[in-house]
Parts: structure tokens; sequence; C-alpha cells
């Protein structure tokens, strides 16, 4: 394929294309016969960011950066590379050369060490620019042997760019326009209609089928507490969380389908490692605001149903129980540590009652508060020490039976010197700091009274 008949040949093919990857791919095939080049690399540029979507020839998955067989699938920052700097800024073509011995240097020091690095001893770009900008670039090198890239080489590269462009614009605004029609404005997920017909697609297979269904508690909290900005952050960040999962999971399509309301649909893998990847996925990445994912599983390994929809009850009927499972134990935790502060206010109510009321005298007030103190904390036995002479403690006073079940209790211990106060407790010690240091101020409080 070669002058203009060939230029036609590839606008027809460029014309039928209807995806970004199949233009990226008949790009890089085209400027490798209208080039001559050893190897071509048409990438996208974003974000002063240029990343390779497709080489020509095609890569062997084995093929090593750096190998010297080609342009390899990287991505590269602006920042590093000068002349792509200058692409990007003045939309111009840069061409560099690193003669083998045979000649000095020519073209930008970084791209000439890239090419010598890589094994070329030519290389050309030209950007691609569509509506304006910079969309990407067209990558050209050749090997020993070859003529050095000249200006009749930018023209034919610039040529091939222009032609891309102009189908890039086409196929772009196709993509956008089903974009808006399938995917979810705010989330960038896919929308129902995008899970019901993956999910249709799967149940027509052997393979096993996996519905996850996903809810978002703590919506309605975040919106009210700080604003529904915060809430359409929430859901961004969960869709986040999908998506990292779903990259795991080949095959998956993750789709918001309302509110918060979410769903992955998977094909070919089992319940177990959908539940494994996913939960591992929720609990490396927390939500903020204290929200959180309920989430169900239903997978044709129950049965295969003949409707979809059928699959997606199931989920949501998992993901239901999830969510009660969740509620309960955040309102055990919340019982939990009600009940422990009620336990810590009557520990203080009680040992001060007992300080007040005890009779005149150190030792009286210390036996007092360490009998109120064992009652409060559900105990029996006390005791009170003092240091001695020897480093050791003597008792000084002990009251109360043992309990009759050892296993139930433990012994917190507080001291101020040279006073020690020891009281039996069910309180687990996990926790148990807000008990010690209430029963400390309580020990100070009946020392220092009675001086």
């Amino acid at each position: 394929m070669a002058g203009v008949r060939g230029l036609a040949l590839a606008a027809h093919r460029f014309d039928r294309a209807e995806k970004i990857s199949e233009l990226v791919d008949a790009t890089a095939a085209l400027a490798h016969e209208l080039l001559g080049a050893q190897s071509i690399a048409v990438s996208r540029i974003e974000q002063d960011t240029c990343r390779t979507l497709s080489v020509y020839p095609p890569l062997a998955e084995d093929v090593a950066i750096g190998s010297g067989t080609g342009p390899t699938r990287v991505t590269v920052r602006s920042a590093d590379r000068p002349a792509l700097r200058v692409l990007i800024r003045e939309h111009s073509s840069w061409v560099a050369h690193a003669p083998d011995g045979s000649g000095a240097d020519w073209g930008d020091p970084v791209e000439c060490e890239a090419l010598r690095a890589s094994g070329h001893v030519t290389g050309l770009a030209s950007p691609i620019i569509v509506n304006g900008h910079v969309w990407g670039q067209i990558l050209a090198t050749r090997d020993v042997g070859q003529p050095l890239f000249e200006a009749d080489d930018v023209a034919a590269a610039e040529v091939v760019a222009a032609l891309t462009a102009g189908a890039l614009a086409r196929v772009d605004l196709d993509e956008q326009v089903r974009h808006l029609v399938a995917d979810d404005p705010l989330t960038g997920l896919g929308n129902r209609r995008v899970a019901d017909h993956a999910a249709e697609i799967a149940l027509m297979s052997d393979l096993e089928m996996c519905v996850v269904m996903c809810d978002v508690d703590g919506l309605k909290r975040v919106n009210d507490e700080f604003g529904h900005d915060a809430g359409d952050d929430l859901l961004r960040a969960v869709a986040d969380v999908l998506r990292r999962a779903q990259d795991q999971l080949p095959g998956t399509t993750t789709a918001r389908l309302g509110g918060d309301e979410f769903c992955l649909v998977t094909i070919g893998l089992s319940r177990d490692e959908v539940k494994r990847t996913l939960a591992r996925t929720i609990r490396k990445y927390p939500l903020a605001n204290g929200a959180a994912l309920s989430w169900g599983v239903a997978s044709t390994a129950d049965g295969r149903p003949e409707h979809a929809r059928t699959l997606f009850r199931r989920a949501d009927a998992a993901q239901y129980q999830a969510k009660r499972r969740r509620a309960r134990a955040v309102h055990a935790e919340a019982s939990s540590a009600s009940a422990a502060a009620v336990t810590v206010d009557k520990l203080v109510a009680a040992g001060v009652g007992a300080i007040l009321n005890a009779q005149s005298g150190l030792v009286p007030r210390l036996c007092a508060l360490a009998a109120a103190a064992t009652g409060a904390m559900g105990g029996a036995a006390w005791s009170v020490l003092r240091d001695a002479e020897d480093g050791g403690v003597v008792a000084v006073a002990r009251g109360g039976m043992p309990s009759d079940d050892p296993g139930q209790v433990r012994t917190l211990a507080v001291a101020s010197e040279p006073w020690v106060v020891e009281v039996e407790t069910t309180a687990p010690e996990e926790g148990s700091a807000p008990f010690a240091d209430a029963l400390l101020l309580l020990l100070d409080l009946a020392v220092q009274g009675a001086s």
C-alpha cells in the first residue's frame, strides 16, 4: 500500500472503525507501511501523560521493555521528556537520531538516549490533534541499516495523524453518545440497562455466573450532616472501590442501579472467589464519614434460573440480610459502649459516696473505696496494700469473698505511693483503661482527703 491509493484505502478503513481500539490499530499499521518504519507506537496523551495504546508489529507477551525489538506498552510523563512537552505545547513533530558509531546525535538528548537504550538509531513523533487539542501521538523508529528520518517522513507521519484525527472525532462522538445512554453520569459506571444486558448474556453461557448487590449504609446520614456534595463524593468513592474489585475479577460488569444501589455481574468465576475478592477490597479501601457497604451474592451454582432478574432478587435478599447483620452488630457495639460508660459512672458515684461516708482515718477510707469499687464493677474480693521496706508490698486489709468462677473475673490494681488498691472486676481487659483511670482518681481523692 503506497501513495494516494494507499491513503484512500486507509481512509476507507478508518471510516469503518467503530471503536478507538480499532482505529489506533489501523493507524499503527498504516504508519508502519507508509513510513517504512521498523516499529510504530500510537499513544494517548492525557494530563501530560503519554500512554501507549497500540504497537506495530504487535508485541509478543514476553517482549521486555528496552529489548530493542520496538516500542513497548509504556507510560511516560512530559515532565521527564522535553520533546513530548514541546509536542504538546506547540503541536509540532520532532525527529531525533542516535547513529550507531556512524555520526553524532541529533535532536533532543533525552530522546537520543532513549533510542540508544532501546536499540534504535532514529525516531520520529507527530501529534494527533483533535478539535484543537493534542489527543495523542504517532511514534516511529528505525534500526541500524535503515535511513534516518527526514522532512518527507515527517510530512507523511503528519498526514497519517490528520487522517486519524478526523476518524477519532467521529468515533469519539459515537462513544460519547453511547456513554450518555449507557453510563451513570455521577460515577461513570454502567447503569441498570448495562447490568441487565450483561446478566442476560452471562446467563446464556454454561459458566458460573454471580450477581452481587451492594447498598451504601449511611448515605442519608452523610447527606444530612455534611451536605449532598459529600454524598456525591461518597457514591463516587463506592464506585472506585467496586472498580478496584472489578479489576481483579476478569469479565466483570459493574453498574450503579440508582440511588445507593450498585451491582457487579461476574462470569466464569466461583462465588467464593468473588466473595473473597470483594471482602478484601472493601476492607482495604474503607469509606469516609463512617459509611459502609452491605452486599450479598447470588450464584447460578445454586440453580440456573430462567431469567437473570431472579438472580438479582436472590442477591438483593442476601444483601438485605447482610445489612440487618451489620445493623445488629453496630447496635450491640453501641450498647456495649453505653454499658461501659454507665459502669464507669457507677464506679465514680459509688467510690465518692464511700469515701465521704467512711470513718475518719486513711485506712478506713481506702477500705470503703475498695469495697464500693469492687461492687460497682461486678467483683467480690478486694485488698488494700502498702509498700514494704524490702521493696515488696504487705496487705493492710482484705475483704469480700473470692469469686466462685475465677475465670469470669480479673484483678484491677492502682497505686498511689505508698498505697495500692486491688479490686475484682468482670469488665474485660480490652477497654479497661477508663475504669483504671477512674479508680486511680478515687484513690488519690481518698489519700489527699485524709491528710
